[in-house]
């Protein structure tokens, strides 16, 4: 039972949901998230944490990058809900437009590895 409520709480949270939404579309990096969500740096990592716990998100480092994203789950509650998720919401306007602006988010111009940057 404590796995299942790991997750139900994992989900109980709009941004964790809109994360989960825009990680079905492309793999992401913190910046990108932060930028498209509007939110700080270390809620976002928070965020991701619970994600990560509750085995719905994985994380990889890629050189310079830490991608985030959908885990195959850990569980057989996780992989059904990440299945459901898949087509649930998708008509939620809040949804929607984060979803439509993530083509113009991308780490390239957000992020630098520029000193003083």
């Amino acid at each position: 039972m404590k796995t299942f409520i790991r997750l139900m709480k994992a989900l109980s949270d709009p941004n964790r949901v809109k994360i989960i939404k825009m990680l079905q579309r492309r793999p992401m990096c913190v910046c990108e998230l932060q930028a498209a969500l509007g939110i700080a740096q270390p809620t976002v990592s928070n965020h991701l944490k619970t994600l990560e716990d509750a085995g719905l998100v994985e994380s990889a480092k890629a050189g310079q990058w830490v991608n985030y994203s959908l885990a195959e789950g850990e569980t057989d509650y996780a992989r059904k809900l990440l299945e459901h998720l898949k087509t649930w919401l998708e008509d939620d306007p809040d949804v929607a437009a984060l979803l439509g602006g993530l083509d113009g988010i991308r780490r390239e111009n957000l992020c630098s590895t520029k000193p003083g940057r």
